[in-house]
């Protein structure tokens, strides 16, 4: 199974079919966020915004041992972080 994890401004996947936020345990803490479970295209994916819906957790805060970890429990075997570039403006 495809694990996505998202970067800012990344907070679902659009075109789930029968998709559904999962909470998922970890022994190494709370992951960032519920896991949004569902098929693309009929391949199964899960989804975790890397800060939480709505930006609530800062780079600092962010548990990532427990988000991989809630991700392998879902069966997640193969997994695809997306991050976001900050601003390119000199001010």
């Amino acid at each position: 199974m495809l694990g996505v994890i998202g970067g800012s401004g990344v907070y679902q996947l659009e075109g789930l079919a029968n998709a559904h936020w999962e909470r998922v345990a970890s022994p190494f803490g709370v992951p960032s966020d519920d896991i949004l479970l569902g098929e693309l295209g009929g391949q199964p994916m899960a989804f975790l915004p890397r800060h939480g819906r709505g930006h609530r957790i800062p780079p600092s805060g962010i548990n990532y041992r427990a988000n991989v970890d809630a991700l392998k429990r879902v069966g997640v075997t193969d997994l695809l972080s997306l991050s976001a570039v900050g601003s390119l403006r000199e001010e």
